[in-house]
């Protein structure tokens, strides 16, 4: 009997020694002790455990392995391997379940208060007061006031007209793109059947109280998949729409010129339909449209470690060997340069008057870390706004080659994701990865807005969006459009 006794008390003694192993260093017995038995399901008081999760970004609660902390119920759950449906409980299934929590919160929010302030003490009443005291100058004054603005706009859902209503009802769209006067937005959809289709949307009858526009009769559809677009200048201003269209099977890519004449049915009197074009391009990444008088009709596309400038009315073409893919161009106005932005993270700039076989045609070079995605001239053509995909957006001095802000807040890991820049509203535009779409104050860095989708977030359902000073055309409001599956939503101020 004793020799059992002390048996079993030895044994106690190696499973206290074994289960010293797995407690959390820093902390007390008696804290490590009703952690351990919360993911069992004990409903000890000890160390009650706080309401908000260590996923969370708290500090408070002991971050164990293997297991998650419902704030709710205010226990450890047991987290199962693996990334399938069958797992109830994943990192990947509670951090969405966080994410529409956040989401369903600030559309309740925004429902509520009807008018947001991004800042506190932002208000209208200040603005005119310190306007009054002189601490504003006009243009100030009037910066600040439409910062205002932005940040109280509201959304609207726009009602789409168009001769085949059953459509709009099972066509998803994928991207959104407003011409230079923002009369008209051109649009790529995803249809049920596979490919994409094109249309063009007048917004003449974007206006308050009632947001109607209409949809011109799409007579185009691909199977392939739109890399990359913009609008082209041939006749006219914004005549055509380039696409570059991504290769399947023998096909090979190619880069359209599309001409939006093709999209309305009764021509006016001696507008004659514009040219239809396509050239032959492997796998373009990017494309842009040259309005610079040095490389008139000319239009670039970025492909895999080459940049092609063509000529649309001789076909003459100049290539340019790079080191990466080239994911984003735009072209200056009013100096010959065509800036690139790589998947390398490194931003440079062709200059047009060099030949591609001479040396030196590399006018400037900037860096990020990441994958560049987009870059935005600014209209003196001194500063550029560049994002890529660490989330990182910097103005870049162009003179100095220096960044000289840089906007927090934007979210993207992987995503091509492009930048909207508004100098004359004094706002910058970017939809992250997570779906949300986030304003910035150009001159501060601040930001204004964060506009959470209508959808829950998806990979598939990041929405596409249009800012304009003019919504409409020459009379219409300031706002913001936003594409997200099938319906079109305004976010106006006036």
């Amino acid at each position: 009997m004793h020799q059992s006794s002390w048996k079993s008390r030895r044994h106690r003694r190696r499973g206290h020694r074994h289960n010293a192993w797995f407690r959390p260093h820093g902390s007390n017995e008696r804290k490590d002790a009703g952690v351990q038995q919360s993911p069992q399901g004990s409903s000890d008081g000890h160390g009650e455990a706080p309401s908000t999760s260590s996923t969370a970004g708290s500090s408070s609660v002991p971050d164990l392995p293997g297991y998650y902390f419902d704030p709710e119920k205010k226990r450890y759950f047991r987290l199962l391997p693996g990334h399938n449906n069958c797992n109830p409980l994943t990192k990947e299934s509670i951090r969405q379940k966080e994410m529409e929590r956040k989401r369903l919160r600030l559309l309740e929010e925004e429902e509520q208060q009807g008018k947001k302030i991004a800042r506190l003490g932002f208000n209208a009443s200040s603005l005119l007061q310190k306007s009054k005291l002189g601490f504003l100058n006009a243009t100030s004054y009037c910066r600040l006031a439409q910062e205002l603005r932005v940040s109280c706009m509201q959304r609207k859902k726009v009602q789409i007209q168009s001769s085949d209503p059953s459509a709009l009802a099972s066509d998803q769209f994928n991207l959104i793109m407003a011409d230079t006067n923002s009369d008209r937005l051109f649009t790529v959809n995803d249809v049920k059947v596979g490919g994409s289709k094109y249309g063009i949307i007048s917004l003449h009858g974007l206006k308050t109280p009632t947001f109607r526009v209409h949809m011109h009769e799409n007579l185009y559809f691909t199977n392939r998949k739109v890399n990359a677009m913009c609008w082209a200048s041939l006749n006219h201003l914004d005549s055509h729409v380039l696409l570059c269209l991504m290769g399947i099977a023998e096909t090979p890519g190619c880069a359209t010129l599309l001409p939006t004449s093709l999209f309305v049915s009764n021509h006016a009197a001696g507008d004659r339909p514009g040219m239809l074009c396509s050239f032959r391009i492997p796998g373009a990444w990017s494309c842009a449209w040259s309005l610079n008088i040095q490389a008139n009709n000319c239009f670039s596309t970025g492909l895999s470690r080459r940049v092609l400038v063509t000529s649309v009315v001789t076909g003459h073409r100049q290539s340019f060997g790079t080191s990466s893919d080239v994911l984003t161009q735009q072209f200056a106005v009013t100096a010959p340069l065509l800036f690139n932005g790589c998947r390398s993270g490194e931003i440079f700039a062709i200059d047009l008057r060099c030949q591609n076989q001479g040396k030196g045609w590399k006018a400037t070079c900037l860096f990020h870390d990441s994958a560049v995605t987009s870059v935005q001239i600014l209209q003196e053509e001194q500063c550029l706004m560049a994002s890529d995909m660490a989330g990182t957006i910097k103005l870049w001095d162009l003179r100095t080659t220096k960044c000289i802000r840089q906007y927090e807040g934007h979210v993207n890991e992987y995503a091509h994701l492009p930048l909207h820049v508004h100098e004359e509203e004094g706002i910058m535009v970017a939809v992250g990865q997570d779906c949300y779409t986030r304003i910035w104050s150009l001159h501060d860095g601040q930001l204004l807005r964060t506009i959470p989708s209508p959808y829950p977030t998806s990979k598939a359902d990041i929405p596409s969006v249009a800012f304009s000073s003019r919504l409409g055309g020459a009379r219409g409001a300031p706002g913001l459009l936003m594409a997200v599956r099938q319906d079109l939503y305004c976010f106006s101020y006036s």
